[in-house]
């Protein structure tokens, strides 16, 4: 008899937060100084922890994901400029680059049949798409919908360029000092620290209103309301 594919767990984003913000953040502005682990130490060690929570996401996953391949890709690069001693310039480019580049993966997606959107938004997790897909059928609006996640697409990826630009200006504010100092790491967890509600939450409320529109489009076209949609199986 054949076994159904294992579904991962949902993540505890407390959880999360704390393990690749928080924790980082007091490593870095607590213990960068010569008297407790030094810059160095203290910058590997803050660094392994949101590294260790995106390999774990690739491995829970058992399938790439481009956002924590991303995610992992980001943190070794902080990890280089600062163990290199680069410029400080090179962390707000690579604080702009990795959403630049989501958002122009997302951006080239539009022209292709699979809109990212239904990746990251409009995909079985989130919604019954299935359920979604017969009541358009029936209804002949399923090119109107496609229309609908094209444009959906086009905001996703206004979120992400807003995370691009919000990045690199505050990195470029908060990380003055040159790499490979304890000055440099305190920065870079203040600037951790402050990413957050500056950045992710504002980006978290964009995509909700995507999500929304998402939604009430459903409802338009295919005639379903919210609580028919919303997928609320338990693994």
């Amino acid at each position: 008899m054949n076994r159904p594919a294992p579904t991962a767990r949902p993540v505890n984003p407390l959880l999360e937060i704390t393990v690749t913000l928080l924790i980082p953040a007091v490593i870095l502005m607590k213990l960068s100084g010569p008297e407790d682990l030094g810059a160095v130490n203290a910058l590997l060690l803050a660094l392994a922890f949101p590294f260790a929570w995106g390999v774990h996401a690739l491995l829970r996953e058992r399938k790439l994901n481009l956002l924590a391949v991303l995610g992992v890709v980001s943190v070794l690069l902080t990890g280089g400029i600062g163990l290199l001693e680069l410029d400080a310039k090179w962390l707000a480019i690579k604080e702009a680059a990795v959403p630049g580049v989501i958002g122009l993966v997302v951006l080239a997606s539009v022209r292709t049949r699979y809109p990212l959107v239904r990746t990251l938004l409009y995909n079985r997790t989130v919604l019954d798409v299935a359920r979604v897909q017969a009541a358009l059928d029936a209804r002949g609006t399923a090119g109107a919908f496609e229309n609908r996640l094209r444009k959906s697409t086009l905001m996703l990826a206004g979120t992400f360029f807003f995370s691009s630009a919000m990045n690199y200006f505050l990195a470029t504010w908060v990380v003055v000092s040159p790499p490979g100092s304890p000055a440099f790491n305190e920065e870079l967890g203040r600037l951790t620290l402050i990413s957050y509600p500056m950045i992710a939450l504002p980006s978290m409320l964009m995509m909700l209103l995507i999500l929304y529109y998402l939604v009430r489009t459903i409802r338009t076209l295919a005639g379903l309301d919210v609580t028919d949609v919303l997928n609320t199986r338990k693994a």
